[in-house]
């Protein structure tokens, strides 16, 4: 039998991520091997994600899998934790009992606990990246006070905790030593930063300061909510050059009955007036937002409104959920009357009206010279993105090197000619070269 030998499945979201790399670090310095693969290790430890039907099933699924190679004596310890096991702890126990043990959210001392290592506590808040390199997710905070009526996070992760800046200035400073290049910032409301530990929404100072960063490029914000967006993180991204004119901001919906049962605390026009605020004093802004589709009071007419707004506004990115009914969660009296088929049509019909818009836009780029990081190497072209694209949600920039050797995490500058609807195709700009 292989011992010591661990593999970490992260399931979900890049807040996960960040989990997984925060314990990955724990078990190495207790001298744990860690392994890519099930195939090699002697024990699996999965973070596992509850936040909608399809990622619980998934983390279920998975969970399974662990506990038949146990059964079959290729692995000896199953572990799991993270936010499905903190919310169905008890039932989880009851029903895989094969499972060595669970763990909630952040237990980082009780997991390495379980394979006999102890926490160090003087490594708190150091990560071993999973992601290439030259990008990291910096996550902010932890948590979430908003009352929406159909998440269930608040009960997995609990109430909004920002975490203090000097801290996140020492990761950061850590992370770009190692050579990240672009921090990506998350958490579950990347908006409320600072406001339980500074009494003030200090977002704006946080990414004013990681921009002084030696190292440091590009800075993108994500998870941000609509509903106290601060003016001053506005003018950060207007005016401070790292911080990358890119913005996600989950709607959710626009229609102001269903924003009301959703328990959004913004109304249509206020959100409207954000966005057309917004792209006003951040010309050229990439916005990128996500909706939900069959929520149980969106009728016909509140689903048409989604329609129009969003053919209005022209968002550069988005998705689209399907609703997924939880038990415990306020909506969950309100029931789930739309079938699996409707909900699926109401999303081809949204991602339908977003792929004309996607494509005219990326239409309007060919011809320009794009500042790229480069992410991978596939098919004897390059894998890029600008300060257009997230990884692994947007689309990408499949760039020719025009014979020159590209390397991985370097910035360039790229030629457009052509595209699809999500992706762009580029050539390597032989006189502009190397960027950084």
């Amino acid at each position: 039998m292989k011992q010591n030998k661990i593999n970490i499945i992260t399931l979900g979201c890049s807040k996960n991520t960040v989990d997984s790399e925060r314990l990955m670090r724990q078990l190495n310095a207790n001298n744990f091997e860690l392994v890519d693969s099930s195939d090699e290790a002697d024990s699996i430890v999965i973070n596992t994600c509850g936040f909608i039907d399809a990622a619980k099933e998934e983390s279920i699924n998975t969970i399974l899998q662990a506990v038949e190679l146990k059964k079959k004596g290729k692995i000896s310890k199953v572990v799991v934790a993270g936010c499905l096991s903190e919310r169905y702890m008890d039932d989880l126990t009851k029903e895989i009992p094969e499972v060595d043990k669970y763990f909630g959210t952040e237990d980082y001392e009780g997991v390495v606990k379980e394979f006999g290592g102890s926490l160090k506590y003087e490594l708190l808040g150091e990560r071993i990246i999973s992601t290439p390199k030259h990008y990291a997710y910096l996550k902010i905070s932890e948590g979430c006070d908003n009352p929406c009526s159909f998440c269930a996070i608040p009960l997995m992760r609990g109430g909004h905790k920002s975490k203090p800046i000097d801290e996140l200035l020492i990761e950061a400073k850590n992370l770009a030593d190692n050579g990240t290049k672009e921090l990506i910032i998350i958490g579950q409301d990347t908006t409320d930063y600072g406001k339980d530990i500074y009494n003030k929404r200090n977002l704006a100072e946080l990414l004013n300061k990681l921009s002084d960063i030696n190292g440091i490029e590009w800075i993108k914000l994500l998870y941000a909510y609509p509903s106290h967006f601060p003016d001053d993180v506005i003018e950060t991204i207007a005016e401070n050059p790292k911080v990358c004119k890119y913005l996600d901001m989950p709607l959710q919906h626009i229609s102001d009955e269903v924003l009301r049962s959703m328990r959004r605390g913004i109304s249509s026009r206020r959100t409207k007036e954000l966005l057309y605020k917004i792209k006003e004093r951040i010309p050229g802004i990439t916005l990128r937002t996500t909706f939900i589709v069959g929520y149980p009071n969106e009728t016909e007419k509140e689903f048409q409104e989604l329609c129009d707004f969003i053919r209005d506004i022209e968002f550069d990115r988005m998705g689209v959920f399907n609703y997924s009914i939880e038990e415990t969660t306020p909506s969950f009296i309100l029931g789930d009357p739309f079938s699996q088929n409707e909900k699926e049509a109401r999303k081809a019909e949204l991602m339908k009206i977003q792929s004309e818009i996607s494509l005219k836009k990326n239409e309007n780029l060919i011809g320009q010279k794009l500042k790229v990081i480069i992410d991978d190497i596939e098919d004897r072209h390059y894998i890029a993105r600008s300060e257009r694209e997230v990884p692994e949600v947007d689309g990408e920039i499949i760039v020719n090197p025009n014979g020159q050797y590209l390397i991985r995490g370097n910035f360039y500058e790229v030629d457009i000619y052509d595209c699809n609807e999500y992706d762009l195709f580029g050539e390597h700009s032989v006189n502009g070269g190397k960027t950084k």
